[in-house]
């Protein structure tokens, strides 16, 4: 089966609905598509926005790749990967990974997959703006989030 990445990383919200039509119309072979749209979230009222950098060009190849990676290891007719950068308020998409395949199971592992590397291994970096103090902190790494990406490891 071919698959058809799209890979995007702009500073504009995107339109899930749109980008989940795009991999479906005209299409009688996909039989599921799972989406999933990241937002940032206030963190209970104390965060007044992010700030995402990345390397042009570094973090297009590097998506591309683990996208490149998803098609290989499930049966996919499509996948796209968005993802934000610049200053990002509570409220607003951060980013969205879309998997369609001819089967639900694909669909999910893929997306999952995805998140979990994007998460990871994607060159993004965050600030985190708190409420009251426009300097921020850059945001470290979880722990959890690298237990997350490991459960993809081959043997």
């Amino acid at each position: 089966m071919s698959c058809t990445i799209r890979i995007r990383i702009q500073p504009q919200p995107f339109d899930a609905e749109e980008e989940s039509k795009q991999l479906t119309e005209g299409r009688s072979d996909v039989g599921a598509l799972v989406t999933f749209t990241g937002y940032c979230r206030d963190e209970g009222g104390t965060l007044a926005a992010l700030t995402l950098e990345h390397y042009p060009g570094m973090a297009e190849a590097e998506i591309g790749r683990i996208a490149e990676e998803a098609a290989a290891r499930w049966p996919l007719s499509g996948l796209t990967a968005i993802h934000r950068h610049g200053r990002i308020v509570p409220g607003e998409p951060i980013v969205l990974v879309a998997a369609a395949s001819s089967h639900r199971q694909a669909a999910f592992e893929a997306a999952s997959f995805m998140m979990d590397y994007l998460k990871t291994r994607a060159p993004f970096w965050k600030k985190e703006e708190r409420v009251g103090d426009r300097d921020g902190d850059w945001v470290r790494a979880k722990a959890t989030d690298d237990a997350a990406a490991g459960r993809w490891q081959k043997p």
